[in-house]
């Protein structure tokens, strides 16, 4: 979806994505009715799999990759097949020439243990690895304040329901505030929350004999920050993988967006931890993960902001990605002009410039959706 869509409809359809993921889940409970045994049930569940494996034939691999990793006999092969689809046969032969003399050129190849080079690129892949495990991590904390004492399937059922409020209140808030605002709003809205849920955890064990009417209300407070507190961390899980998503550059996308995957990965695993244990150690676990979430409300205003603009293509692009301003009364010396990228190369049709028989068919500074190629 990254790459393949604009800049301006990035975020929209990776959150339709996320809806339908949501959608998926909801589903899951009637699956489970109508299977009725578990065997049957991960064989259906298997099963819709196998219509992935025609996916390598289906889908064209993505040309600005191609391009930027100097794969050009293959970027030719998928341009001759879009110049067919468009019955535009006109000039060819002066669009293909410029293509033809870096026919030549060996592929490159990356990794992204290239990153351990860089210094910004280096530092905003650590930043929104530790913002993804913080939101994954602590959504546990907050899922088994809320949900203690009701039945399974309405645990799983207020879950999804908080992903979809979640995915949401998104789409205002990251169009209001951009990326970084958006991703340091909901960051902030997790802490606050995890804060008065500790402190409401203390309340409870040091009134543990006072009357019932203190501990209802207690219990009620401690839903309402908890249910607060899991659509906020939501909100910072699904918001980091798609920031990395564009902040990482083209050559090793997949890899930056993995560690943070990883990173994900990671935090999902304390609650099956901390069942394990029995829950023991659960309010100093919830205390770690409080204070990692100060920490990356420290960090994120390190990080670019990215709507509107175009992916970077080269590892060098991502290392000029450099931080703005948030308020207006920062100092703006920090960026020198220099350094300070051009953004205005967006363009609407992103394969328009590839294929441009006229003017050359790979023009010398911009390319799909305005990719370099220089």
């Amino acid at each position: 979806r990254i790459f393949l869509c604009l800049p301006a409809w990035r975020f929209s359809m990776t959150m339709i994505a996320s809806l339908i993921i949501v959608s998926g889940q909801l589903l899951m409970p009637g699956l489970a009715a109508l299977c009725r045994d578990w065997q049957i049930l991960q064989s259906v569940i298997i099963a819709p799999f196998v219509l992935m494996l025609p996916y390598v034939w289906m889908f064209p691999e993505s040309l600005r990759w191609l391009l930027v990793t100097q794969h050009y006999q293959r970027a030719k092969q998928q341009i001759v097949l879009y110049l067919l689809r468009e019955e535009d046969d006109e000039d060819d032969d002066d669009g293909f020439a410029e293509l033809e003399t870096e026919l030549q050129q060996k592929p490159k190849t990356y990794c992204v243990t290239q990153l351990s080079g860089t210094r910004n690129l280096w530092k905003n892949t650590v930043v929104l690895c530790v913002n993804s495990l913080t939101g994954y991590g602590i959504h546990h904390c907050f899922a088994r304040s809320v949900l203690e004492g009701s039945t399974s399937h309405l645990h799983y059922y207020a879950l999804a329901a908080i992903a979809v409020a979640s995915c949401m209140v998104l789409f205002p808030v990251v169009a209001g505030f951009g990326r970084r605002g958006g991703l340091l709003t909901f960051m902030i809205i997790t802490a606050l929350a995890s804060l008065l849920q500790l402190g409401l955890l203390n309340r409870t064990y040091s009134t543990a004999h006072d009357d019932g009417d203190s501990e209802r209300l207690l219990t009620r407070f401690s839903y309402a920050f908890s249910i607060i507190g899991m659509f906020s961390s939501h909100a910072v899980s699904t918001l980091s993988i798609f920031y990395c998503a564009e902040i990482t550059p083209t050559v090793i996308r997949g890899g930056g967006v993995g560690l943070v995957l990883a990173s994900a990965g990671f935090g999902m695993l304390t609650a099956p931890l901390m069942e394990l244990h029995n829950q023991k150690g659960f309010f100093l676990h919830h205390v770690i993960l409080t204070c990692c979430t100060l920490l990356c409300i420290i960090c994120i205003p390190l990080l670019p902001e990215t709507a509107g603009q175009p992916l970077p293509e080269t590892i060098a692009e991502g290392e000029g990605l450099l931080r703005r301003p948030i308020l207006p009364g920062e100092q703006h010396h920090l960026l020198a002009r220099t350094e300070v990228r051009e953004y205005s190369r967006v363009q609407d049709t992103p394969l328009q410039q590839v294929v441009n028989p006229g003017n050359g068919l790979v023009p010398s500074n911009s390319t799909a959706n305005g990719m370099r190629t220089s």
